[in-house]
C-alpha cells in the first residue's frame, strides 16, 4: 500500500470530506456556499500544511486543486447543458416524438413502453434533464387519455432517464466526471461506447422493472385536474395581506376558524411587529394583518370562488406591484390557477419570492409554495428560499399563465402535448445535435471539442440567444463538481485513496476479486442516493482505481462499476435532478421513491454481481 501523505493530511482530508458530505446532504447551507467553502478549505490547509516531497516541492498546490473547475469534462457538461437547451427551446424532439405517440395512440399501454423506450434512447445521447422537462407533458397528456394517475408515470419517466445516461460516455454527467477523476489518477480516458453493452443490459432489466412493477407498487393518486378536487391534496404554503376592503376585515374567529377561510389552517397572523398564534377565538382581522396560512388547492380555489375580492391580499405588503392587488380583485372571474415547478437552473433558486420580481416579469402572482422533497422548515411564504423542484401556485390572468410555458424559470404542470411549440429553428437543432453526437461517438472530434462547438453552433445558428444559453448552464453544478474533483484530487495526492482501498480489502480478507466488486458497487449506490450522485462518482473513482490495483486487476472494471453504480440514484427524490423534476407533476412523497427506487437499486445490484465478472473475466 502505497501512502503519500502524512497522516495528519489523510486524516484532514477524510474529515473535510465527511463535512462536505453532511453540507451537501443536509442543505441547510446552500450548495453553492458549501462548495466554495470546502474549495477554500483545501486551499487553506494545503497552503499552511503544504504536503512536500524531499525537494521540498509542494505535491498539491492550489494549481491542482482549482484545476477542476476548467477540468475538461466539465466544460463538456456545461456545453451538453447548453445543446440540450437548444433542443427544448426550439421544440426540435417534441413533433416526431408526438408523431411516434401518434401511431399507438389506440394502445396506450404500449404507448407508454414506447415513450419510456424513446426516453431511454435518447438520454444515452443527451442530458436527461432536458429530455424529462420535454417529456413531463406528453406523459401527462398520455394519463389523461388512458384515465390513469401521472403518479403511474412520473417516476418510471426520471428512471427511464437515468437509465439511459448509464449506457454512453455522454448519457450522464456522472459518466464524465468519473473519465475525468480516472484520468487524474493516471488512467486511460473512456471511449464513447466502452461500457454500453453492461450499461444496456442494467437498462433494459430497469426499464422491464420501471414499465412493470413500479405502476403496481405506487400509489394511485389523482391525476392533476384530480388533485384540484381532492381536499386531502398536499398543502401549499399562502401568505396574504388583508386589504382595506376586503370582505376579511373585521371577520371574526369562530371556533378558532374564520368563516372565510374554512378548510384551512391558520399558522400565525402578522399584525405589525407583533406575532398573534393559535388559538384565535374571539379574534377579529383588522387591514394589513398578514395571514400566512396552509391549504389544498381545493380549499384555496373555494375561498377565492366564495370571496373573489379577497384575491387583492396577495401581493406582498408594500409591494412596488401593489396596483397588480386591483387588477386581481377587479377581474376575478377571469383569474386562473395553475401549478408550475421550479426548474433546475433557474434563477429562482436559491431566492425569496420578494427577490425575483415575478409579478413584474410575468403579470402572474405566486400565491402558494409546496415543497415535496421535505418540510419547508419556516412558516413566512415570503421567507422561503426556492429549491429547484418547489411547486409554485399561481395566480394570473389564463393568456398570461399559458405565457409560462417560455420561462425557462418554471415548467408549467397544466398544459397538454396537442399545445407544445414547434417553432421553425426546430431543424437546425436536430442537425446541431447530430453532429455532436456522430462526432464524438466516432472520435472525429474529442467530446470536449464536439460539445463546445454545438453549444456555439447553437448560439450562432439563432437557436439560442447568449442570455438563453448562460442561463442553461447550472451555477450548482459548476460549483459542485469542482468541489468534488478538488476533493479527489486531495484524496489522491495523500494517499487517502488509497489508505481507504487497503482498509476494504482487511476488512473483506481472501473474498474473491468479484465479491469485492458487487460490495464496492452497493456501497457506491447507497451513498449515490444520500449524497450527489456527482460528488458520488467522482469521490469513490480514486478509491475504486486502488482497491483494483491491490487486487492485481484491470482498475477500469473497478471505474465502469462506478459508472453504473453512481447513477443509481433511484431511491431519494434529492439523489438526481430528474427525480425532483417530476415529484410536482406526480404528486409524489419521499417515501414513494424509496418504495419505488430502493428495489430497483437491488435489483441492478444483483444483476451487475451476477453479469460483471464474467463480462470482465473475473471468474
Amino acid at each position: 500500500m502505497e501512502i503519500v501523505g502524512s497522516v495528519f493530511h489523510i486524516w484532514a482530508v477524510f474529515a473535510l470530506i465527511a463535512v462536505a458530505i453532511f453540507a451537501f446532504a443536509n442543505e441547510q447551507i446552500e450548495l453553492e456556499i458549501s462548495s466554495i467553502a470546502v474549495i477554500a478549505a483545501l486551499l487553506l490547509l494545503f497552503h499552511f500544511y503544504p504536503m512536500v516531497d524531499d525537494a521540498g516541492n509542494n505535491l498539491l498546490t492550489p494549481t491542482q486543486i482549482l484545476a477542476g473547475i476548467a477540468d475538461p469534462a466539465l466544460i463538456t457538461v456545461l456545453s451538453l447543458l447548453v445543446v440540450g437547451q437548444g433542443i427544448v427551446r426550439t421544440g426540435a424532439l417534441e413533433q416526431p416524438i408526438r408523431r411516434l405517440v401518434a401511431l399507438r395512440r389506440h394502445h396506450p399501454i404500449l404507448a407508454i413502453a414506447v415513450v419510456l423506450t424513446t426516453v431511454l434512447v435518447i438520454s444515452a445521447f443527451m442530458n436527461n434533464t432536458p429530455v424529462v422537462v420535454i417529456f413531463i407533458p406528453l406523459m401527462t397528456a398520455l394519463a389523461e387519455r388512458m384515465h390513469r394517475s401521472t403518479s403511474t408515470l412520473m417516476i418510471p419517466l426520471s428512471y427511464a432517464s437515468i437509465l439511459g445516461g448509464m449506457t454512453t460516455l455522454i448519457g450522464s454527467s456522472t459518466n464524465l466526471l468519473v473519465m475525468a477523476a480516472a484520468v487524474q489518477a493516471g488512467q486511460p480516458k473512456i471511449n464513447f461506447f466502452d461500457f454500453t453493452v453492461p450499461g444496456a443490459v442494467l437498462a433494459f432489466f430497469g426499464l422491464i422493472y420501471a414499465l412493470v412493477v413500479i405502476p403496481r407498487i405506487l400509489p394511485d393518486r389523482t391525476s392533476m385536474k384530480g388533485e384540484v378536487m381532492d381536499v386531502s391534496g398536499k398543502q401549499f404554503i399562502v401568505q396574504m395581506e388583508v386589504a382595506p376592503d376586503s370582505p376579511l376585515v373585521g371577520e371574526e374567529a369562530v371556533a378558532g376558524q374564520f368563516p372565510s377561510l374554512r378548510n384551512i389552517t391558520i399558522r400565525f397572523i402578522q399584525r405589525g411587529e407583533h406575532v398573534l398564534l393559535p388559538p384565535f377565538d374571539s379574534l377579529s382581522l383588522k387591514p394589513s394583518d398578514a395571514v400566512v396560512f396552509a391549504g389544498t388547492r381545493k380549499s384555496i380555489t373555494e375561498a377565492f370562488a366564495d370571496n373573489p375580492q379577497i384575491l387583492q391580499g396577495f401581493l406582498e405588503p408594500d409591494s412596488p406591484n401593489a396596483e397588480a392587488s386591483a387588477e386581481l380583485g377587479g377581474a376575478a372571474q377571469d383569474q386562473t390557477l395553475a401549478e408550475a415547478v421550479v426548474a433546475p437552473a433557474s434563477r429562482m433558486i436559491g431566492r425569496a419570492l420578494y427577490q425575483i420580481s415575478f409579478h413584474y416579469r410575468t403579470r402572474c402572482v405566486v400565491i402558494g409554495i409546496q415543497r415535496r422533497s421535505r418540510m419547508i422548515r419556516t412558516s413566512r411564504m415570503t421567507d422561503i428560499r426556492l429549491e429547484a423542484g418547489d411547486v409554485l401556485l399561481i395566480l394570473g390572468n389564463r393568456s398570461d399563465i399559458m405565457r409560462l410555458r417560455n420561462n425557462p424559470d418554471v415548467l408549467l404542470l397544466e398544459w397538454s402535448a396537442r399545445e407544445l411549440p414547434a417553432t421553425a429553428l426546430a431543424w437546425r437543432a436536430r442537425f446541431i445535435f447530430g453532429a455532436v453526437v456522430v462526432c464524438a461517438a466516432t472520435g472525429l472530434l474529442p467530446i470536449v471539442v464536439a460539445a463546445v462547438c454545438g453549444a456555439v453552433a447553437m448560439v450562432i445558428s439563432g437557436c439560442l440567444n447568449v442570455y438563453q444559453a448562460s442561463r442553461s448552464i447550472d451555477r450548482r453544478i459548476l460549483l459542485l463538481i469542482g468541489a468534488a474533483l478538488g476533493l479527489g484530487a486531495a484524496m489522491q495526492a495523500t494517499g487517502g485513496a488509497s489508505y481507504l482501498a487497503h482498509g476494504v480489502l482487511t476488512l473483506m480478507a481472501g473474498a474473491d476479486p468479484s465479491v469485492i466488486l458487487s460490495a464496492f458497487f452497493l456501497l457506491v449506490a447507497v451513498f449515490t442516493n444520500i449524497l450527489s450522485n456527482n460528488a458520488t462518482a467522482v469521490l469513490f473513482t480514486p478509491i475504486g482505481i486502488s482497491i483494483a490495483r491491490e487486487l492485481g486487476i484491470d482498475p477500469m472494471i473497478f471505474v465502469f462499476a462506478v459508472i453504473f453504480a453512481a447513477n443509481c440514484s433511484f431511491a431519494t427524490p434529492m439523489g438526481y435532478q430528474t427525480n425532483l423534476l417530476v415529484m410536482g407533476p406526480g404528486h409524489y412523497k419521499f417515501i414513494d421513491f424509496f418504495k419505488a427506487g430502493a428495489p430497483l437499486v437491488v435489483l441492478l445490484w444483483i444483476i451487475f454481481s451476477l453479469f460483471a465478472p464474467f463480462y470482465y473475466g473475473l471468474m
